[in-house]
């Protein structure tokens, strides 16, 4: 008697009653071989379920799943208005106008059209500023569109450098610690990726921007004939890789050259990316390698940091994208549940769920997306990948030969259409003039008590200091905002992945593969197999709640801003490596403010804005409304110019392209002379065009090109 809480409908719940709650988590912190006798105690029938029902109750998840009365239905998947001008319309009850400086490309439209508007997209490119180094900041990753200047230029080649990364990464021992990066490597495959790239290039030929473009694939995705695993020692041995996923198998028709598997946090069933499979393989931060990446895309944002690659492709279902770009600042986006059609293709998604049999479209909260060192070049991988899975969220304008290439096979599947009803794809023209007026129009959400519960101040310090740039150099309004039912959040949210993770692996842990699992995943496992359906429904009824409150917030404001975690990269213990760790104090503060993306669908993106006093890297994360990718896109792009000189070098640092072309001594470097940015710019866009041009065009360019350089 007295259990019953009955919860408020939440259009009637009065917000200047809702406090903020730090959060606490009760649970031991394990590693080494304690950590192995808990997962047998848990493990044991009765006992184990005994002692898991006493942590639920610790932290107030009995209460709220078994014990409450939610009055709102239960929302399986998430729930959207069906368009953009509906989204306007249900949020701010007026008829919206068309967001300015940005292009809609008509789904049903020809390819032609789509090219013409990639092209209005096309952002400046100056090689003078881009190559000379009077004019860079003191450190800066190359991008996608100077490898293809040097390739189109002449001054590198993809076989170069290639040699240089299989130089790298067997250099580093991938197999081993203290670098493993990679899970499945093949010099021989690369060097075959590259010979063909530079044949195209010899050729006049390349088959787009992306060409000879270096890119890791999470372990999670299918790249024939690399073994996909998921980072165990055994999921090859139930799944034989026969083809690329359709997502990687378009990359390599965009003559992507895919240098392996990278490693991953196993299963992805963690936050940090510890794995201790095949030997101590938990991927250190190239920033300080005592320390993790985070997960559970460890492998992919550490050679994006790293430098040796320009973009990866992770998976995200509970931060797993944007965690691990945090920690070794770089950038990462999450998009809107749905704008990436995942079904029909051959690679899993893990993120936290594993789904072999299924579709990937199946769970409820994960996505797929890029990894890349610059706003810019997840914008164009994003783009790119997108388009390929059968999306249309073309942020590949960026690029309007590869967009010419692929356009033809844009538009979300029948299903998505129908259920989700997703808007029209529109991309931020950040070249534009308006640019500026439209950053300073842009209302920004801070929940100040959220915002602030931090590991270190260090964290909020900083992120505050951005928003700050933002109101000075762009007129960015910042307005307090209250996001109610944050730990109802977290709970509707692991009961969610949770349940659904158990869902797909449960057949082969009861055929005998789940003594095979590494630790911590045979805790989390423990802990979904307590969850009973009605924790499911009671969850998916905190789903919808939640929705609610956060489509209010976004009447008032169009980007919510938090920090990325609640702290930088934790330290890996010693007795971690071998047997893994346990460590739900860390987890929460690395997914305090991931949630919400996942749970809900929302696009977010995190960006690199500087480092604690450590020298460690601080995210920003903007979370937009849903198919509000174009706005934290612009956004983003303006907070990393503004923090351009703030990026420092990790520890762990290949500068690939440079390296290469110092070793050139037949040519000259572009940085090293003067250069007419108006004569570099034009050959770099006739280039992007060359496919619109015969051959005899093409010849004379590169001799009017030539006799310049030589003058």
């Amino acid at each position: 008697m007295g259990k019953k809480r009955v919860m408020v409908p939440a259009k009637e719940l009065d917000l200047s009653t809702v406090k903020y709650e730090k959060e606490t988590i009760q649970a031991p912190h394990l590693t080494g071989s304690i950590l192995k006798l808990f997962v047998r105690i848990i493990e044991i029938p009765i006992i184990g379920s005994l002692i898991i029902s006493f942590m639920k109750k610790e932290n107030n998840m009995v209460e709220m799943l078994q014990n409450t009365e939610i009055p709102e239905k239960p929302m399986f998947t998430p729930e959207f208005p069906p368009q953009v001008r509906n989204l306007a319309e249900f949020l701010c009850d007026i008829k919206p106008e068309a967001e300015p400086s940005v292009v809609i490309v008509d789904e049903e439209g020809k390819p032609t059209d789509r090219v013409e508007s990639a092209l209005k997209c096309l952002p400046h490119y100056d090689p003078a500023s881009c190559w000379s180094g009077d004019t860079l900041p003191s450190f800066r990753y190359w991008k996608i569109r100077d490898f293809a200047y040097a390739y189109r230029s002449k001054l590198v080649t993809p076989s170069k450098i290639a040699e240089q990364i299989i130089t790298l990464v067997e250099g580093c021992k991938y197999h081993k610690a203290p670098t493993p990066l990679l899970i499945s490597f093949d010099a021989e495959d690369i060097r075959k990726q590259a010979a063909a790239s530079t044949q195209r290039f010899k050729e006049g030929n390349p088959l787009s921007i992306l060409d000879g473009i270096f890119m890791a694939i999470k372990d999670d995705i299918d790249c024939y004939p690399h073994p996909t695993k998921g980072a165990s020692t055994w999921m090859h041995e139930v799944r034989s890789v026969e083809k690329d996923a359709v997502s990687v198998s378009r990359l390599r028709s965009c003559g992507v050259i895919l240098i392996g598997k990278a490693n991953m946090h196993e299963f992805g069933m963690g936050t940090t990316g510890n794995n201790p499979n095949y030997g101590y393989r938990t991927t250190r931060n190239p920033y300080a390698h005592e320390r993790y990446t985070g997960g559970s895309s460890s492998g992919p944002a550490a050679i994006v940091a790293s430098g040796l690659c320009s973009a990866a492709l992770g998976t995200d279902g509970g931060g797993s994208i944007r965690i691990p770009s945090s920690l070794c600042g770089v950038v990462g986006l999450k998009t809107t549940y749905g704008r990436t059609n995942m079904g029909g293709t051959k690679f899993i998604v893990f993120a936290m769920i594993y789904l072999r049999r299924s579709l990937c479209g199946s769970g409820t909260v994960e996505i797929a997306g890029p990894i890349a060192s610059t706003v810019e070049d997840v914008i164009l991988v994003g783009g790119t990948w997108k388009i390929l899975v059968n999306w249309c969220f073309r942020n590949i304008a960026k690029c309007a030969e590869a967009f010419s290439r692929y356009a033809a096979i844009l538009g979300s599947s029948p299903e998505d259409r129908i259920s989700l009803k997703p808007s029209p794809p529109c991309l931020p023209i950040l070249s534009s003039p308006e640019n500026v007026n439209i950053l300073g129009s842009l209302q920004l959400g801070k929940y100040t008590e959220w915002f602030n519960d931090v590991h270190s101040t260090d964290i909020s310090d900083v992120c505050e200091d951005v928003l700050n740039l933002l109101s000075k150099s762009h007129g960015c309004k910042t307005i307090e905002i209250v996001i109610p039912e944050l730990h109802e959040m977290r709970i509707a949210h692991l009961v969610s992945i949770g349940s659904e993770s158990l869902r797909s692996l449960n057949p082969d842990i009861e055929d005998g593969k789940g003594v095979k699992l590494n630790c911590d995943t045979r805790t989390c496992m423990a802990l979904f197999r307590t969850f009973t359906a009605s924790d499911y429904v009671a969850a998916q009824c905190l789903r919808r709640r939640i929705m609610h409150h956060h489509l209010e917030i976004f009447k008032k404001v169009d980007v919510i801003v938090t920090p990325t975690t609640g702290m930088t990269a934790p330290k890996i213990p010693p007795s971690a490596l071998e047997n893994g760790e346990s460590n739900m104090q860390v987890s929460g503060y690395l997914m305090r403010f991931i949630l919400a993306a996942n749970l809900l669908g929302l696009p977010a993106i995190t960006i690199p804005v500087g480092h604690d006093k450590q020298g460690l890297p601080i995210g920003l994360q903007l979370i937009g409304r849903p198919w509000g990718e174009a706005t934290i896109l612009r956004l983003a792009s303006a907070i990393e110019e503004l923090c351009a000189e703030s990026r420092r070098k990790p520890a762990s640092f290949h500068d690939i392209l440079k390296t290469k072309l110092e070793s050139i001594d037949s040519l000259t470097v572009p940085g090293n002379r003067e250069l007419s940015s108006d004569s570099d710019e034009a050959f770099f866009s006739a280039m992007l065009l060359f496919t619109t041009l015969d051959i005899l065009e093409l010849t004379f360019i590169a001799i009017a090109y030539c006799n310049y350089v030589s003058s």
